[in-house]
């Protein structure tokens, strides 16, 4: 089976991995290369890295529409975007029978999805219908959802509004947004795979999916998931759990801001304010203690730490 893979992030690595593994994958789509963090060099996606570590072919187009020299979108008559000719050949030259994508971070036009004899497949981390979107795991988190997984699902021109052929579970609570990408994109990887021979006989049963019960999984924005003494407990440890490299869950300690790496509910401080070691934040009902955070412009330290040096500061 001829396989074009498309992903990016770290949830699409055990993917590409797995399938190279069983199958032949002819190419790799992933995005563009990335400004560093301190914006000094750009970096390759994770997952074009490892393709090109396993000496396959990477396009990263940016976009798949064609433009005028100046930037402006090209339509035709209907007033359509034109899907740019020399990217489409670049996927027909190697004549996949499927297309697998993995959180690529760009929707297919049709033309593309109509290429594979066996369609495009996603791999999408969410139990569909439930948060369809760009950021399923987080919403899934912020929710509070006990059980988080992953669907395998046929491509249409709707956002993950394919109908899917195979899901699985793993239980998400306590579980950080990382360790979640890690676990669902190794159950992801596996799933595609021992799917793919089901989708390729015409064997696989495909699961409409119910639109009443659809949600969407917007994109995090920089500072939705900030600590708030508006909130519950609970609440406030989701947005710790649903922080990310992107954005991060933040605070002000002693009117000092810093990132919150990690922390733990408790029903009350165990010292009043005045002698306390550690580090507490006031919610609704309740309190979490601030076990690891790392101050703006200082190296990460423990909540105990931050204290202590606030106090030795001020004597």
């Amino acid at each position: 089976m001829n396989i074009v893979f498309m992903g990016t992030p770290t949830f699409a690595l055990p993917a590409l991995e797995k399938l190279h593994a069983r199958f032949d994958v002819s190419a790799v789509f992933s995005r563009p290369d990335a400004v560093s963090h301190r914006g000094r060099t750009m970096l390759p996606s994770l997952v074009k890295a490892r393709a090109l570590e396993l000496g396959l072919p990477v396009h990263t187009p940016r976009t798949f529409y064609a433009h005028a020299q100046d930037g402006i979108p090209l339509l035709n008559y209907d007033g359509e975007r034109v899907v740019d000719a020399e990217i489409l050949a670049q996927i027909d030259a190697y004549k996949p029978d499927v297309i697998v994508a993995a959180a690529y971070g760009l929707l297919l036009p049709q033309v593309v999805l109509d290429l594979p004899r066996l369609g495009c497949i996603n791999i999408h981390a969410s139990l569909l219908p439930r948060w369809r979107g760009a950021a399923p795991i987080q919403r899934a988190i912020l929710a509070g959802d006990n059980e988080i997984g992953v669907c395998i699902m046929r491509m249409e021109a709707g956002l993950d509004t394919g109908p899917f052929c195979a899901s699985a579970t793993i239980v998400g609570m306590n579980k950080n947004y990382q360790q979640l990408i890690n676990e669902l994109g190794e159950l992801g990887g596996d799933l595609v795979c021992d799917m793919l021979p089901a989708i390729a006989n015409n064997s696989a049963q495909w699961i409409e999916q119910d639109e009443k019960l659809a949600s969407y999984a917007d994109k995090i924005q920089k500072g939705s998931i900030n600590l708030d003494a508006s909130l519950s407990v609970q609440e406030n440890v989701n947005r710790v759990r649903a922080s990310s490299h992107h954005v991060r869950c933040r605070a002000n300690f002693f009117c000092k801001p810093a990132m919150v790496l990690n922390v733990r509910p408790i029903c009350t401080p165990l010292e009043d304010d005045a002698e306390s070691k550690n580090l507490y934040f006031k919610c609704a009902d309740g309190y979490i203690e601030i076990l690891e955070l790392k101050p703006d412009g200082r190296r990460e330290m423990t909540g105990q730490a931050f204290v202590a040096g606030h106090r030795n500061n001020h004597k």
